[in-house]
């Protein structure tokens, strides 16, 4: 299945020079990350060096190596999100959910990540899941919260 994947996707991309971002971001979102074989994969089909992929894929923060949630979470640490509990809201997640920052629920339901800011201050603390915004934080409110993501 991936080798197939990502064949057609070089290929759309196959008169485009210096097309490898474009290649690993369709990709991604085909497989819904970037698993080793599929790096292999799109350095073969591409006539590239795997460690260009590799490092290309390791120096952008929008790749990922591990597979993802169904929903991100998206905690801001940023000053008045931090002034205003945001570590509190953090950890009820990470008690929870039973994961680390950075992690991904086993069931593949949730995955973690803690953000610099999220540009909504007057609301901090804030958290944003699959692109929902919530504000005005209490720990207690954040299983009702995630009940609501299946």
């Amino acid at each position: 299945m991936p080798a197939e994947t990502i064949k057609q996707i070089v290929a759309r991309y196959q008169e485009e020079k210096g097309a490898l971002i474009p290649v690993l971001q369709a990709t991604q979102e085909a497989l819904g990350y970037l698993p080793p074989e599929a790096l292999k994969e799109i350095a073969a089909a591409m006539d590239l060096p795997l460690s260009t992929v590799y490092s290309v894929v390791t120096f952008y923060a929008q790749f990922h190596l591990q597979p993802r949630g169904r929903h991100v979470i998206h905690v801001c640490q940023g000053t008045a999100c931090h002034i205003r509990g945001g570590n509190r809201i953090l950890n009820r997640i990470k008690e929870l959910l039973q994961i680390d920052a950075g992690e991904t629920t086993p069931d593949l339901r949730f995955t973690l990540e803690p953000v610099a800011c999220l540009g909504a201050c007057a609301l901090a603390p804030v958290m944003s899941i699959s692109g929902d915004t919530y504000g005005h934080l209490k720990p207690d409110m954040i299983a009702g919260i995630l009940e609501k993501y299946q």
